[in-house]
């Protein structure tokens, strides 16, 4: 069995990233904490602790935050994104110029604890359907300027990504539908316009926009609130519409994908997994992930 490729960060994404977080955070003067109470010439080393149970994310932006502080600090990490953390975890070793390793904390430990909670809250979602084909996606509803790092975070948990941007992929909205004319109007001139390589989806809010979008063939069908009833039903009409049988209908490659998106929470999405659709999408993953308790503790002697 292969193992799957994970995603990376770009290096040049990461540097503009934490270089412009410790330029906020330093301001006009610097910190003028670390530089009243500690001689220029002291050293230290320190550890990166989890606090709680998680997943890791984000650690080259914690190592690109001490490097870029004063290239000297020694960054030392014992686990790596996608790793499990149990309570007292040490992530990483730092040890340097004093002065610079306090300097770069915040920075380091901000970024680690928001994409490490994103990648444990995505993870927990991701574990309520393990035992169903659904995959649980992020979606625009991100922190602005930090997308691309929470969609990270998200595949670090087991969560899968939607569209990026308005750019990679048409997603045709209630919105759209109105002043398009219609469902399938809307997805026949998002057909003509759209390049082989762009997928089409549309959403729908009831079965019979739902029947009037399959016969226009779009490549996704987006479900908007409803509720589990309506979903079985939803994924019983696509396999009819696509000729498939209950045997034949998830594996084949031709169909109609669907998505689930509203309401969906821990409590919820099981089930709604649970109903046979493709994709359940939710803005909890990003915009409701509480932080991770991480900590970074000087190791004295």
């Amino acid at each position: 069995m292969t193992t799957p490729h994970l995603p990376v960060l770009s290096p040049l994404m990461v540097e503009e990233q934490v270089r412009a977080a410790l330029v906020e955070d330093l301001g006009r003067a610097g910190d003028i904490t670390s530089q009243a109470t500690i001689a220029p010439d002291m050293t230290a080393t320190a550890e990166i602790n989890a606090r709680e149970e998680g997943i890791v994310a984000g650690l080259d932006l914690a190592r690109a935050a001490f490097r870029l502080m004063d290239p000297e600090i020694r960054f030392e990490a014992f686990v790596k994104d996608g790793d499990r953390l149990a309570p007292g975890t040490v992530i990483a070793k730092v040890s340097g110029p004093a002065r610079a390793v306090l300097s770069a904390e915040r920075v380091a430990l901000n970024f680690l604890m928001h994409l490490c909670g994103v990648a444990t809250h995505t993870g927990h979602f991701a574990q309520e359907i393990a035992h169903t084909p659904a995959k649980v996606c992020c979606t625009r509803k991100t922190i602005p300027g930090l997308r691309a790092l929470e969609k990270y975070a998200v595949r670090m948990g087991g969560g899968s990504s939607h569209r990026y941007g308005l750019d990679d992929a048409i997603l045709i909205k209630d919105n759209h539908i109105v002043v398009a004319g219609g469902v399938a109007p809307a997805i026949r001139a998002a057909r003509a316009f759209a390049g082989h390589l762009v997928k089409v989806e549309v959403e729908v809010t009831t079965l019979e926009e739902l029947e009037e979008a399959l016969e226009a063939q779009p490549d996704v069908v987006l479900l908007d609130n409803m509720g589990p009833e309506l979903l079985y039903r939803a994924v019983e009409i696509n396999r009819d519409c696509a000729g498939l049988t209950d045997a034949t209908y998830a594996a084949d490659p031709r169909r109609v994908k669907l998505e689930a998106s509203g309401n969906v929470n821990l409590k919820t999405i099981r089930a709604i997994a649970e109903t046979g659709v493709d994709y359940i999408s939710t803005s909890k993953i990003t915009m409701a992930a509480p932080t991770l308790d991480i900590g970074l503790d000087i190791v004295v002697g």
